[in-house]
């Protein structure tokens, strides 16, 4: 049966990026549409290159990998062929599919889950990388080739422990350089038994919530305060509760005087989120003696403590915990990148066990060989030396950023004075927060006003600036085109 003659390849253009991912995709794309029928033969790689005028090599890439996915085959002394049985033949990018209704829910379902999906749908800013988004970290000062060596030393050394089921409580090792580390510059009274590695503070929180609340509990979060908190205890029906914020930090007597009887404190004391406070040492104190007295719990996140510029970290509440009312949180996100899903809880020693269980049910243990490198990481000391430099990085960037403002917004906006963090609070004077934010967004920035983190409307005008994730330069001008803008 003669086979079907090789179509014009002329006409196949390729787009902008790497040659020998367009070639994939251009005659992937062909394929799928029907421009190149199954059976039919494709010119050589090096009369395909001489058409395209390409390096042939980036031809030959194309089809290998086109090959390993099963477009094309290869028949000795014959060629290269477009196979019968194409796949992904329903799925052509040419000709999409009508979406569907989506069909009503039949049955029941968590009600409070339902809630935060309809509120998530009006929070999504798209990616975290634009310039101003806060919550990132010095990203770009991330280092790769040591990570990488470390990598591939624990790898080499690690053929048993690969094969073995990690303790849910997490790697060892790892849990007791964390124990040193926290012991040594945050006052944190632990020992590595009372140690747990999660995924980053959302688990923490999760299994928290878990372990800690029935439905109905009370909770104070700080208001304005972290929404990833309250999504969390709202998924397990608790009652937040909203506490007033100042210049200290959460203001612990509303707190007392308005919801006595509640289960569990969220605080950031080292640094409250959004508005950047600390929480005073009268107020710590009070916390705890409260805490003991009503036999609540306190979640302590400590998410952005090694962020501090102008003196050393504080003591962390944990530390001058002598009840044992206080769960500790930490993640190394923030000094790393945020897809670095790795953190820590310190926990009451009695109530390990049970933080134990829930984490095993949870995902029953984190990947080993992320936890083997960070604990070299910590070990070895790069960690502690990436820490300094970040937080000599992020005092520069922020003195430009803070710098840019002033030259470009003068008696507009105002940055509220803060010595840590990755982000600063700007207050607007004849300016809204919202007409801001849609400009920025206009440019492809991230900037976020406070409503997010609201459960009260605010008094002031304000907006949420980051700054750790991009260089002076790139500050100073993204202020400067947002200026030009409004």
């Amino acid at each position: 049966m003669r086979k079907p003659t090789a179509p014009l390849f002329q006409d196949l253009l390729l787009e902008s990026g790497i040659i020998r991912d367009q070639v994939y995709h251009a005659l992937r794309n062909a394929i799928l549409d029907g421009r190149l029928a199954a059976g039919s033969k494709i010119p050589s790689s090096r009369a395909l290159a001489e058409m395209m005028r390409i390096s042939r090599n980036s031809v030959i890439a194309g089809f290998e990998r086109l090959t390993d996915e099963g477009y094309l085959m290869t028949r000795k002394g014959a060629g290269t062929f477009v196979t019968q049985h194409i796949p992904d033949r329903l799925h052509a990018p040419h000709t999409p599919p009508t979406p569907h209704p989506v069909p009503a829910i039949d049955g029941s379902v968590n009600p409070d889950i339902t809630a935060l999906a309809k509120e998530q749908e009006n929070q999504h800013d798209g990616a975290m990388n634009r310039l101003f988004a806060p919550g990132v970290g010095c990203t770009d000062l991330f280092p790769h080739d040591l990570w990488g060596r470390l990598m591939g030393r624990v790898w080499r050394q690690s053929r048993r422990e690969l094969c073995l089921h990690t303790s849910p409580y997490g790697y060892q090792p790892l849990r007791q350089a964390i124990g040193r580390y926290v012991q040594a510059t945050r006052g944190v009274n632990c020992h590595e038994d009372c140690i747990i590695i999660v995924n980053g503070i959302q688990q923490a929180l999760n299994l928290s919530a878990r372990v800690l609340l029935t439905r109905g509990d009370e909770v104070w979060l700080d208001d304005p305060g972290y929404n990833g908190a309250r999504g969390v205890f709202a998924s397990v029906g608790a009652t937040i509760r909203p506490v007033r914020v100042d210049a200290d930090g959460m203001d612990i007597q509303d707190g007392i005087t308005h919801y006595p009887h509640a289960r569990l404190v969220y605080t950031a004391p080292s640094h409250q989120f959004p508005l950047s406070g600390t929480l005073s040492l009268p107020r710590r104190l009070a916390l705890l003696e409260w805490a003991e007295k009503s036999k609540a719990w306190i979640f302590e996140d400590d998410y952005n403590s090694e962020f501090r510029f102008a003196a050393r970290s504080l003591q962390a509440l944990q530390g001058l915990d002598k009840h044992h009312r206080v769960i500790y949180a930490g993640t190394f996100s923030k000094m790393m990148y945020p897809e670095f899903r790795l953190g820590f809880l310190v926990v009451p020693p009695q109530l390990r066990e049970q933080f134990g269980v829930t984490k095993y049910y949870s995902d029953l243990c984190n990947g080993y060989l992320e936890q083997a490198i960070l604990a070299r990481f910590i070990e070895e000391g790069h960690y502690a030396r990436h820490v300094r430099r970040i937080r000599k990085a992020c005092y520069e960037r922020k003195a430009a950023l803070v710098a840019a403002i002033e030259d470009y917004f003068p008696g507009r906006m105002t940055v509220h004075p803060t010595d840590s963090g990755v982000h600063v609070v700007c207050w607007l004077s004849g300016l809204t927060a919202n007409e801001v934010v849609e400009k920025a967004r206009g440019l492809g920035m991230g900037i976020q006003t406070f409503s997010r983190y609201c459960l009260r409307p605010m008094t002031r005008e304000g907006i949420l600036i980051g700054f750790a994730n991009h260089p002076q330069a790139s500050l100073r001008e993204g202020i400067r085109q947002l200026a030009a803008v409004l």
